[in-house]
């Protein structure tokens, strides 16, 4: 039995062009392995540097990260000819932010936050699986990153008012 590890990314060609650029998340889902960790990993520093601005900014950022991803993302997925190749990691950016939404910006909650998301985008609880398979294009990819999202801001929420963070 051969268990292949390593994937093989869209070539690099893509990465010069800014709106494969985005939905590459910079280049970090280019990693050869897990490349929707490393988005998640990359988006880290963007919630950092958002996490000063007041909640109704940090909420209208992500918006606008939305409604780019849904056009920059399936852009991608038209010149790769691919549904929802795995280097397309603007979705991820977008899932984590919306998780993070109202989050202390302390490393621990950070990291919560990381294995939180993770956990709903990787395990795709109902309807996420339904949208996953259903929808197809830019918005098919990123719904169901945006529904992961928002299923890890409720439990980030409900972890903050346990531990009366």
């Amino acid at each position: 039995m051969d268990i292949k590890l390593k994937r093989t990314p869209p070539d690099l060609k893509y990465l010069s062009h800014p709106w494969h650029f985005l939905s590459f998340g910079f280049g970090s889902g280019y990693s050869p392995w897990a490349p929707g960790t490393a988005g998640t990993v990359a988006a880290i520093p963007i919630f950092y540097l958002l996490s000063i601005l007041s909640l109704w900014n940090y909420l209208l950022v992500v918006l606008v990260m939305m409604i780019v991803g849904f056009y920059v993302c399936g852009y991608t997925t038209r010149a790769l000819g691919k549904h929802d190749d795995s280097a397309i990691v603007w979705d991820e950016f977008v899932g984590y932010l919306i998780t993070m939404i109202a989050v202390p910006n302390s490393w621990q909650w950070i990291l919560v936050g990381f294995f939180v998301f993770r956990f709903f985008d990787v395990i795709k609880p109902w309807p996420i699986n339904v949208i996953d398979h259903r929808i197809g294009g830019g918005v098919g990819i990123m719904l169901d990153d945006v529904l992961a999202g928002f299923y890890g801001l409720a439990v980030m929420q409900g972890l903050l008012y346990y531990f009366g963070a």
